[in-house]
């Protein structure tokens, strides 16, 4: 492993995120109240004993940059082990990275310098976990220039990915970025082989095709659309059906790439038996963790009304520093530091860091951005055109999304009058 260099790409805009990427890039964005979702990759990497590490940054970045130096600067540069962070150097170019092919190209006198024989080339905006020594020594079994992980897909989901044809040896014979009408797997009717965006390439042919490519003035730079379509021919091209280390019956694999999905994703944890398991110590997610105290579940008496005051969370996650004062949490998430104070309730939503819910609320099926403070008695998840006239995001499965921002008192004040006089 010593031989091969890892490239995470994680400086893509992530604007169907937004708002929650208004602020930060997408991998920043915090998953599961824990993790951030780059720290997927990266503990993949870290238990595939993948410890040269490069992650290339450039939108939004300075919450990506102050995750990476406190949570996974602890390798040994004397070893030759590291995870850095590769901002856009503009040696080579002075614009922004044009594709995922110039993003590697502009840097690669840094990959040079380096001086692998396999670079290994990561997106840093995926949910899953895979042993990545596997694909790399099926690439060198089979001598390729070129090798990508592969997963099944449904037909009707194929116009999302770039979907491959492959022959009874492995070899990718076709490949087509995001089509219509994409071939199926001969065996599984309804069922394509999409690429997820892993590629192990032999360095001394990376090199060869991205000067090619970066001298052609109509090519978009980018893996998918322009240099793998053309090289199954000429190169060795494998596929490398995906190896799940999540140990459930259905290999996990996310792209989290909508607001919707996201939601879905973080959602799947709180089930009884979720479909993603963050419990195997055999294969661990690291994340950078701040010192709290632990969760906080506080009163169980009634309230001068009658109501019944209970500090409890149900099928939910709840993160160190978190205090549920006298409110209730069902099938929801709550990052460090939250607080539900007494009489609020919470239901199938995500609560990033900080949050306050004051007394009297209630909120469903929502995203929270951090540090957001909520006014006693609001109501979010209930009314979506009384939420839209707020300026909150609706998505097209009605989550309401709210950024990082206060939610003005002007917007709770009937509401306080309504539910709490």
């Amino acid at each position: 492993m010593k031989q091969v260099l890892t490239l995470i790409l994680a400086g893509g805009k992530g604007t169907r995120l937004e708002p929650l990427t208004r602020d930060r890039a997408k991998p920043a964005v915090p998953f599961g109240g824990l993790y951030r979702i780059i720290d997927f990759p990266l503990s993949n990497c870290l238990n595939s004993n993948l410890r040269k590490v490069l992650v290339l940054t450039q939108y939004k970045a300075r919450s990506l940059d102050r995750h990476l130096q406190h949570g996974w600067s602890f390798l040994s540069s004397q070893l030759d082990e590291y995870v850095e962070i590769l901002p856009p150097q503009q040696r080579i170019d002075e614009n922004w990275y044009k594709g995922t092919a110039d993003a590697i190209y502009q840097n690669i006198y840094v990959i040079e310098k380096a001086d692998p024989k396999y670079v290994l080339i990561l997106a840093g905006d995926h949910i899953y976990k895979m042993d990545y020594s596997d694909m790399l020594r099926s690439h060198q079994e089979r001598g390729a220039d070129l090798t990508i992980g592969c997963i099944q897909v449904p037909s009707r989901e194929a116009d999302q990915f770039g979907i491959m044809g492959v022959d009874n040896g492995g070899r990718v014979t076709s490949f087509v970025e995001k089509p219509q009408h994409p071939l199926e797997i001969p065996e599984q009717p309804g069922m394509a082989l999409a690429s997820m965006g892993i590629y192990v390439f032999t360095a001394s042919a990376m090199y060869e095709l991205l000067f090619d490519d970066a001298a052609k003035a109509d090519s978009n730079h980018d893996f998918g659309k322009n240099i793998i379509p053309k090289i199954v021919n000429s190169h060795k091209v494998y596929a490398h059906r995906f190896l799940d280390k999540n140990r459930k019956a259905m290999p996990y694999w996310r792209d989290v790439g909508t607001l919707d999905a996201y939601y879905q994703a973080n959602m799947d944890l709180v089930g009884i038996d979720p479909v993603l398991n963050l419990y195997d110590r055999e294969w661990p997610i690291r994340t950078n963790q701040q010192q709290f105290p632990p969760p906080k579940f506080v009163f169980n008496d009634q309230g001068h009304r009658g109501d019944v005051r209970r500090g409890e969370a149900l099928d939910s996650l709840v993160c160190q520093g978190s205090i549920i004062s006298g409110g209730s949490v069902t099938r929801s998430i709550l990052s460090p530091c939250v607080r539900v104070n007494s009489f609020a309730t919470v239901e199938d939503s995500i609560l990033f860091e900080g949050v306050n819910v004051g007394r009297h609320c209630r909120i469903r099926k929502a995203i929270i951005d951090k540090n957001v403070d909520i006014p006693p008695g609001t109501r979010i998840g209930f009314d979506i055109h009384e939420d839209r006239a707020r300026g909150f995001s609706i998505t097209e499965n009605g989550v309401v999304v709210i950024p990082k921002a206060e939610i003005p008192e002007s917007f709770t004040s009937k509401q306080v009058r309504n539910h709490l006089l």
